[in-house]
């Protein structure tokens, strides 16, 4: 890992930060596989608040059986459970029956494990980074000073799910966050507008469209596909700058093809969603790239399965076809729900 990029992954950044003594500020470590063949997603999602010496730990498994908490494969969550001063994430079991994590290699090999008798559930895997973690682009949002990590990862092991152990082989994407977080900072600070359609930077089109256009909703949109170690991209999607005709740009991601990584070019980069009418979730996706090497990609995603923990915001298994392979990655559209809710009516309408 090179220390010419002051942006760049240090050994130390295994650890936890303390940025500030702000009440809100948070660090997240998040794990994501998957299970193509039974349509499975996953996730481990960790955020920890130093200044309040509490975490908040969910594990959950999704697939073709139900979204919310109550029909998901698996779903546990525990809640601002106390934790130790000095809390070392490179080696640490989380409080209130959580999952460990130990780090094997700075930077690039994790061990993660986790037991939930009660439910005969259990995970024991290995993820093991494709290329050093990635920084997001310093002055961008929608992290605009918050560190921000993405990573690549071969994930082997296993899942015990209903008592049947499944083997884990793939490849998905963890990512880390701090910084203030939550509270103030998830209120928009932006200009008042005197009409929601004011907030739209280019009118026209559907009226749905319009409606997830708006700007300072704190819409974001994070979506990934990979075929194997070398080869896919990732993103993050901009709505609110987004066009008439449903394109919206993305930026703070890359191109992967043949090994080779090239940031995205937020100027020809884009993507176009495609929404079920009767649940507003994206269904099929239409993306179109361009890296600062001159390359370009096509692809095409299709959802197969879904969760979503309040019934508006989703993350989803999408299986993408780009360069003549198969990928699989995810979706995750963020939302809050009375602006879901807006753009679903408008969605839903039929006069």
């Amino acid at each position: 890992m090179s220390t010419a990029d002051p942006h760049a992954f240090r050994p130390e950044d295994d650890c936890y930060h303390q940025l500030s003594g702000d009440p809100y500020e948070t660090e997240t470590n998040w794990w994501s596989w998957n299970v193509p063949e039974r349509k499975i997603g996953g996730w481990i999602h960790t955020p920890y608040h130093p200044n309040r010496k509490a975490v908040t730990w969910r594990i959950f498994v999704w697939d073709g059986r139900g979204y919310d908490s109550v029909r998901m494969a698996y779903y546990k969550k525990v809640e601002d459970a106390p934790m130790p001063d000095d809390p070392d994430l490179r080696d640490i079991t989380f409080p209130g029956g959580g999952y460990s994590l130990k780090m094997l290699e700075p930077g690039m090999k994790y061990q993660l494990k986790y037991e939930d008798k009660d439910r005969d559930f259990a995970l024991d895997f290995v993820f093991t980074g494709a290329h050093p973690p990635r920084r997001f682009e310093p002055g961008e949002p929608p992290f605009i000073n918050t560190p921000h990590y993405d990573q690549l990862g071969h994930v082997e092991g296993t899942m015990r799910l209903d008592g049947e152990d499944i083997r884990l082989d793939c490849w998905s994407v963890r990512d880390r966050t701090w910084g203030p977080r939550g509270g103030p900072y998830a209120q928009s600070r932006k200009q008042t507008y005197a009409t929601d359609l004011d907030r739209v930077r280019d009118p026209g089109g559907a009226r749905w469209r319009e409606i997830e256009r708006e700007r300072g909703r704190g819409r974001i949109q994070y979506i990934f596909g990979h075929a194997d170690g070398g080869s896919g991209f990732l993103g993050f999607v901009r709505p609110q700058d987004g066009t008439a005709d449903g394109f919206s740009p993305m930026n703070g991601g890359y191109l992967l093809r043949d090994g080779v990584y090239g940031n995205l070019d937020a100027s020809r980069s884009r993507m176009r969603a495609l929404r079920d009418p009767e649940t507003g979730w994206c269904s099929h996706m239409q993306v179109e790239l361009a890296d600062d090497l001159g390359r370009t990609m096509t692809s095409e995603g299709m959802a197969v399965s879904r969760m979503s923990e309040h019934g508006y915001g989703t993350n989803q298994l999408l299986r993408w076809d780009f360069d003549g392979k198969i990928g699989w990655g995810e979706d995750q559209d963020v939302w809050n729900s009375r602006h879901f809710q807006r753009m679903l009516h408008a969605l839903r309408a039929w006069k």
